[in-house]
């Protein structure tokens, strides 16, 4: 089980570090907009996100083979709780480019959906 775990951090925090990268330096250097929450905040809530939805997933495997896709998308759905709670200050405020700034938070969501994603299936499909 911590093998799994392990493998995982070992992609995942790479994958957030430069994504983090590439987007700090555009939200600095291209984009002239204040944007309500950082990068690092956003990149902190997927990478912490996404650890535990796995980290649960493994569990769940460990112990329920056939239950792991359904843990996946029920974590999916709490996931998806979590970044409107998440975003609720931002709609709620007066800030300007709402749809911008929302649209700062979805990519990286996406992206990291789509590595969860890609881990679980693996996980799914093992014998």
């Amino acid at each position: 089980m911590k093998n799994d775990i392990l493998a995982f951090l070992k992609i995942l925090l790479p994958f957030s570090i430069s994504l983090w990268l590439i987007q700090s330096l555009l939200q600095h250097y291209v984009f002239n907009i204040d944007f309500f929450y950082s990068a690092y905040s956003i990149y902190i809530f997927h990478g912490v996100a996404t650890s535990i939805i796995y980290g649960i997933l493994v569990l769940v495997y460990r112990n329920f083979k056939d239950k792991t896709g359904f843990a996946f998308m029920g974590l999916s759905l709490l996931k998806m709780l979590a970044a409107v709670l998440f975003l609720l200050p931002l709609v709620l405020s007066e800030a300007n480019a709402i749809f911008a700034n929302i649209l700062i938070f979805f990519i990286p969501y996406f992206l990291f959906l789509v590595l969860e994603t890609l881990y679980a299936v693996k996980l799914i499909n093992r014998t």
